[in-house]
């Protein structure tokens, strides 16, 4: 039986723009570091990114979530930053349009130099308690919301589930 691979992100946050490659599937379990990531980038003035999509077996709405969550904030720097998503399968790429994020990111027709220096890092994984991962999992799905009205109908259940346990009820 082969070797499962955990999933994982491989980061160079001293190249310019800072490069995210995605290994294996990308869901709300390991979202949060992604999440994570970007704050502190942003934090500290990387307002340019590129997500190479090459690995990345599959993805999820909270996935989605958090990608269209830093779109929206790098919008709001000033210059404007800029998220380009590279080289992703028919598959994902069909996740993002229905989703809408084609119009937040640059969609990547492959061509864009993917190197890695010496430096690439893995991301370490987050501890985060439950209502914390209920917490990230509602943000990541207002901001679908937000990216595209549409998405609204969508994941309503989701959101009214997730608001009542962020919320204690």
């Amino acid at each position: 039986m082969p070797e499962v691979l955990k999933p994982v992100f491989l980061v160079d946050a001293y190249s310019d723009p800072v490069v995210v490659r995605i290994e294996g599937r990308a869901s709300f379990q390991n979202s949060g570091c992604l999440h994570d990531f970007f704050g502190e980038m942003q934090r500290q003035g990387k307002n340019r990114f590129v997500l190479d999509f090459r690995h990345c077996s599959s993805m999820d709405s909270t996935f989605l979530g958090v990608l269209a969550g830093a779109a929206l904030q790098l919008r709001k720097t000033q210059p404007a930053g800029r998220l380009i998503f590279s080289r992703l399968s028919e598959r994902n790429l069909e996740l993002v349009r229905n989703l809408g994020l084609h119009r937040l990111v640059t969609v990547d027709a492959g061509d864009f130099p993917m190197a890695f220096s010496s430096q690439a890092t893995p991301l370490q994984e987050c501890d985060r308690t439950e209502l914390e991962n209920a917490r990230l999992v509602l943000e990541a799905h207002e901001n679908l919301v937000a990216t595209d009205d549409s998405n609204r109908s969508k994941f309503q259940d989701v959101l009214a589930f997730l608001r009542n346990r962020v919320n204690g009820k």
